[in-house]
């Protein structure tokens, strides 16, 4: 099925420095987007783009802390004179803090709900304010599993990404009327920096795969572990025509793993 709507489509996304994000943003620019790559990473950022650039996509990056209202605001009024009104928001930046709830410190907890919860917040606002006028668009925020399967050492990460998804099927509520569409993507285990960290050295995904019964984690029924790409499909998909009657729908993205319903 090739998908349309997306061609021609300025597309800001956020954590597009590396992991679904990158991956997101490739996937769009593919698809004929033009691309503002958002990520507070400079250095990789600059990367992303410069890869892209050279297999003929059109991307602009934007080095900014989505946490950082005004900022935000500034980024989004930029975007729009640099590439044109922004269609589609993807919101893929993200942060990690793990460990078990009495040991995580005030600052963990903060940073996370900041970057996760927060950036949602602020760019979704500064984007679909500017949607409202122009009566359309597409906004997709790239959640997590975890926000609907309890983890053991990730409460601050899971509540962070529950947080944002609601947030995003309450503002799809609201948009409805201007035939703004927002959904959520909910990757489980993904091949991204994040994971490996996780996993630590080797990355070996077995103990992903096949689950972690001492800490009430079942595996994955598919037998293997996402790839950034996978998810980025899923993204461009809700962000495409062929998604036009989908929204406030939360898509989970991780074989099985979460049993979800």
């Amino acid at each position: 099925m090739e998908l349309t709507g997306i061609e021609s489509t300025v597309a800001l996304v956020t954590g597009a420095a590396q992991g679904i994000g990158a991956a997101v943003a490739s996937v769009l620019a593919g698809a004929g987007a033009t691309v503002a790559a958002v990520d507070r990473n400079a250095e990789a950022l600059a990367t992303v783009v410069t890869k892209l650039e050279a297999e003929g996509e059109a991307a602009r990056g934007y080095v900014v802390d989505v946490c950082d209202g005004d900022a935000v605001d500034a980024l989004v009024a930029r975007v729009e004179d640099d590439l044109g009104p922004i269609g589609i928001l993807v919101n893929a930046a993200g942060v990690l803090h793990t460990g078990r709830v009495v040991e995580l410190s005030d600052r963990q907890w903060s940073d996370t709900f900041s970057v996760n919860a927060g950036g949602v917040f602020l760019v979704s606002r500064a984007v679909a304010r500017r949607m409202v006028g122009r009566r359309r668009g597409s906004i997709v925020t790239v959640a997590s599993n975890a926000a609907g399967v309890p983890r053991t050492e990730m409460a601050a990460y899971a509540a962070s990404k529950a947080a944002s998804a609601q947030f995003t099927r309450c503002l799809g509520l609201e948009l409805a009327d201007y035939g703004i569409r927002c959904n959520v993507v909910s990757p489980g285990s993904t091949d991204t920096p994040m994971l490996r960290a996780m996993v630590g050295e080797g990355a070996d995904f077995t103990k992903v795969i096949e689950g972690t019964p001492a800490a009430y984690k079942i595996g994955i029924p598919l037998r293997k572990v996402a790839q950034p790409r996978d998810v980025a499909e899923a993204v461009a998909f809700l962000v495409s025509d062929q998604a036009g009657h989908v929204t406030m729908h939360d898509l989970y993205v991780d074989g099985g793993a979460a049993l979800h319903v």
